[in-house]
């Protein structure tokens, strides 16, 4: 096995303390979360005393001050532990850094230390019932109105939408402007005309709640703007990288949890008097999956690498969210398929990791999109003849 040498030992430290927080703070509660289809807020207060939320935010913000590889280790122990529930992620690696990126001093002081503690939870307001990928025909609009904006318009399909305080909440604030009248707002959930939609039922991930939002004349300060007037887009387009970067780590998190679920399992199952292990079939498939989860992991450390010296392009994370989202989704089909009947009942946790990984490759960019900016950057370079 090739070792990993991105984590430091403080950062291994950190590892075994997050796994002691899935074990007696998470696991044994995931499943009541998922009949529900929401995590209590209490899990966001304990995960903010334990030093979970905000470990790369500066210390004068609240944070830890650390760096984003501690974000990371949460993401990999969550993933590895096959939980879904917390949208830790939306709120650590979309929502702070986005305020902490483009936000006057103001506004960080004002919410990155509420966002660290988990007495504020984020959400990434961006997603239209018509507008998923295609940022720029988003229709939710923000009027200028004196000192205030007035913002009406609807969100779909938002991690963390029943029970966020804040959104960062992408407008048109020039409607003609397609990309180049795009701003982001800092909402908050308190705000009259806010109104949550649907807790909405998915196939999978069923613990984090995923909602419509709705916003009806919601007058917020011109001081809540977040960044400069219809320069949204290209906020957005700089932290997508990162965004996509963390599916990446996830998947590739996932697809080794579920291999080493399908080792241990094929190794004592008995059929035929042998063990299930002792077919070639399962010998070849596992070995396919395994060498594939290696090539997988080495380039997700990569990219990691490049994202922490700041030369992590788009086009390489377009690349490791679409190859580690199609080899998850991959894995998770072939490895069921070890345990049988079993592998199709609930309890199992293959079970909920089938159903959990539809979706990565359709958020966070879907896998055609992926492979439009990759396809895009062959020829960006070409001269026209």
């Amino acid at each position: 096995m090739i070792e990993r040498t991105l984590f430091s030992d403080e950062h291994e430290i950190f590892r075994e303390s997050v796994r002691r927080f899935i074990e007696t703070e998470i696991s044994p509660f995931h499943a009541e979360w998922e009949h529900k289809g929401i995590v209590p807020r209490t899990i966001w207060e304990a995960a903010g005393r334990a030093g979970l939320l905000g470990c790369s935010i500066p210390e004068e913000y609240g944070g830890a001050g650390g760096d984003h590889l501690f974000d990371f280790v949460l993401v990999e122990e969550l993933a590895r532990a096959g939980i879904t529930g917390p949208g830790f992620a939306v709120h650590n690696e979309m929502v702070m850094p986005y305020i902490l990126a483009f936000g006057t001093d103001e506004q960080k002081r004002h919410w990155l230390p509420k966002m660290v503690r988990g007495e504020v939870i984020g959400a990434l307001g961006l997603t239209e019932p018509h507008a998923g990928s295609d940022l720029k025909n988003i229709r939710t609009r923000a009027v200028r109105d004196g000192d205030f904006y007035v913002i009406s318009g609807q969100k779909v399909f938002i991690s963390n939408g029943q029970l966020c305080d804040v959104i960062v909440l992408a407008t048109k604030t020039d409607p003609m402007a397609n990309s180049n009248g795009i701003s982001l707002f800092i909402v908050e959930a308190s705000r009259d005309g806010f109104k949550r939609g649907r807790r909405l039922e998915k196939i999978g991930l069923k613990a984090q709640d995923t909602s419509e939002l709705f916003f009806e004349d919601v007058r917020v300060p011109a001081s809540n703007l977040l960044g400069p007037e219809n320069g949204g887009f290209k906020l957005l387009m700089k932290n997508l990288a990162q965004e996509r970067l963390t599916q990446a780590v996830r998947s590739a998190a996932v697809v080794e949890a579920v291999l080493e679920w399908t080792i241990d399992y094929v190794a004592d199952r008995e059929m035929f008097d042998q063990t299930l292990a002792d077919f070639q079939n399962t010998q070849f498939k596992l070995a396919d999956l395994k060498t594939e989860a290696t090539i997988g992991r080495v380039f997700v450390d990569r990219c990691i690498e490049a994202f922490m010296s700041g030369k992590l392009d788009g086009t390489d994370a377009a690349m490791a969210k679409m190859w580690l989202s199609n080899l998850h989704g991959r894995a998770v089909d072939e490895c069921l398929q070890f345990f049988g009947g079993w592998g199709y009942m609930w309890e199992y946790p293959i079970a909920r990791a089938f159903a959990d990984a539809r979706i990565t490759r359709i958020a966070g960019g879907s896998i055609e999109v992926m492979k439009h900016i990759i396809g895009r950057s062959l020829f960006s370079n070409k001269k026209k003849k």
